[in-house]
Parts: structure tokens; sequence; C-alpha cells
């Protein structure tokens, strides 16, 4: 590579992140939280750029699947290392988490791509069967971990017990795993749309996609690092402004869904909408699918309460949303109108999060 491209932004700022995070000003006060914002979301800005080399270099559907996994990891490790340090008092953080990453994604991401394209393109095409393929895979995991808990009588409350949740992790596992096979072995053409002009495909030499798989390794590394460094600041914030703790959760999923939003809409805006739906419905599958289980291990590793069902409020706004999504990608088709509804869906969400 040449050095004007070791110079871009997407490999300076990472490096800025990770000696500002180790030079222990974070914490300092309001200015340093705000220059560590900035790097923060200046990391997670460069994540998607070396996401998208390497997905380039690997073709679709792998592609997405990377980015997604790398989104997953980071909710993951922040989910994990928050719940350990605050104990009994985080026993809602992973569902708070994991809710939001799916309202933000099938409402936020998925509304804003479809608006975008409409506007743009006034119809977007993409094949029906994989949307299809997503929304099977993301209904029942959602229904086994988010809204079960609330009817079972093994325990009393939103909760499963130990062999329920070691069950519950299984069976996302089962559904995810089954859900790539099918994605990139017996039915990749579901989620594949061919170029209409494939020569003009842009692939990266071999060692620049390495370098930026290195880059890509790094920037999600210390956006969990900031992120965790952040979450104080972020508390107190929530409760300076007299907003519910599930306002965090909200924030959180923000930060790690930002790289998947990015790419998605980018993709949108160049008219490859079965990418962006390959991205946030992959995304919304593999955070629920994936997160779950993980979060169930550490928490029966370290006796930590997990509280999984959602109140009534929330499993309406769930349902909505589900239902609203299905529709809209039932014809194949997008328009203005699908990517409104999806947005006032969010709207309404936020709110109610904020004004209970």
């Amino acid at each position: 590579m040449r050095l004007k491209e070791l110079l871009h932004y997407t490999y300076i700022i990472p490096v800025l992140a990770v000696l500002y995070y180790f030079s222990g000003w974070m914490g300092g006060g309001v200015l340093y939280d705000i220059i560590a914002g900035l790097l923060l979301t200046g990391s997670v800005l460069s994540a998607v750029h070396h996401a998208e080399v390497v997905a380039h270099k690997v073709g679709e559907p792998f592609g997405t699947i990377i980015l997604a996994l790398c989104i997953t990891i980071i909710e993951v490790a922040l989910i994990i290392s928050l719940m350990v340090a605050g104990g009994d008092q985080a026993i809602t953080l992973a569902r708070d988490t994991v809710f939001a990453a799916v309202m933000l994604i099938l409402n936020g991401i998925l509304g804003i791509c479809i608006l975008v394209g409409g506007v743009k393109y006034y119809e977007q095409f993409f094949a029906r069967t994989s949307a299809t393929t997503y929304l099977v895979s993301i209904v029942s995991i959602l229904v086994l971990t988010l809204v079960l808990p609330n009817f079972t009588s093994s325990v009393n409350g939103p909760f499963y017990n130990e062999a329920q949740l070691t069950f519950v992790s299984i069976a996302c596992l089962v559904i995810y795993g089954i859900f790539l096979m099918v994605q990139t072995v017996r039915h990749r053409n579901y989620f594949t749309i061919p170029e209409e002009h494939p020569e003009e495909l842009y692939i990266p030499s071999f060692a620049k996609t390495l370098i930026s798989f290195v880059f890509l390794v790094i920037c999600l590394g210390i956006v969990v690092l900031m992120a965790k460094g952040l979450s104080t600041t972020i508390e107190n914030m929530v409760q300076s402004f007299g907003a519910p703790k599930s306002l965090v959760g909200v924030i959180i999923a923000a930060v790690v869904l930002l790289p998947e939003g990015v790419a998605a809409i980018r993709a949108a805006r160049n008219n490859q909408i079965q990418s962006s739906l390959n991205l946030a419905l992959g995304s919304a599958l593999a955070s629920i699918g994936l997160t779950i289980p993980a979060v169930s291990m550490v928490c029966i590793a370290y006796d930590i309460p997990l509280v999984l069902g959602l109140d009534k409020k929330d499993i309406i706004l769930l349902s909505l949303s589900v239902f609203i999504v299905m529709l809209s990608l039932s014809r194949g088709k997008t328009n203005i109108l699908y990517g409104t509804v999806l947005l006032v869906n969010l709207a309404t969400y936020i709110f109610t999060v904020i004004v209970p």
C-alpha cells in the first residue's frame, strides 16, 4: 500500500483512539469525554470502511455476514463487561440492549434504507425468499428469548431458570447455525442479486485486505473499550435528564449499530437494497441469536440473575414492528411509504422509552 493510503483517517483515527484510551485521560472531565466520543465515532466509521474492504474481497453474502458478526462481537463484549461490573444492578441491561438493537434495526436502519432508496429510485427490488428466510428465524428467536420468559412457571417473573436458559441458548444457536448454512451453502442464491456490470466491481488486493482486517479488529476492540469507559458518563447523562435507565440500552445499541447502519444506508443509496437487507436483517438475527446465548453462559457462570421477558408495552411495540416489516418485505419491492411507517414506529418506541 502507498503511504498516502495509510494516512487516510480510517488508519489514523483508530491509532489515535488506542493511544488516547491507554493515556488515562478518559474520565478526566467533560472535554476529555467529548474527545473520547469523537474518537469512538471515528473508530466506528473506520470499522465500516475496513469491513467493506474485506467484504469486497470475499463477496456476498460473506461480506455482510462478517460485518454482522463483528457488530455482534462488540455488543456481546459491551453487555458482558457492563453486567459483570454492575452485578445485580445490570440484570436488565442485556434485555434492554438486545431489544433496543432489534427495534433500531427493524424500524430505524431498515426504515431509512427503504426511505432513502425510495426517494432516489422510487422502487427497489430484492429477493423475497431472502426476507422470508431472515424473518422466520428472527421471529422464532425473538419469541423464545424476549416473550416466552413471561409465561413460564418454574420461576416467578420474566426469568428463565438455569435449565430453561441453557435450552433456549442452544435453540438460538441451532437456528442461527442452520440459517448460516442456508445463506452460505444450500441457498446462497436467495441472498445475492447478479451485478449488471461485474467487470466494474472493485476487488482489493490480498495485502490491502489483510491490513484492513487487522485494522477492523483494532477498531472493534477500541470501540468496546472506549464505550465501556464512557458508560458511566452515559448513565449519569441519562439520570440528569430524568430518563429511565432503559435509555442506556438504547444508546449503547445505537453506538454499536452505527457501522451497520452507515454501511446499509450507503448500499441503499447505490441501489443495492439486497445488501441493505442482508446487513440489517443479518445483524438483527446475529444480535439476538448469538448475544443471548453468550450472555446466558456468563450469567450462569457468575450466578447473575438475567431478566429477559419484555413488559406488555414492549411486546406490543415489538409485535407491531415485526408485523409491519413482514408486510413491507412481502412483495419483493419497496417504496417510501414503507420506510416512513417504520421510522414512525421507531419514533414511537424511543418516545415511550423516554416518556413511559
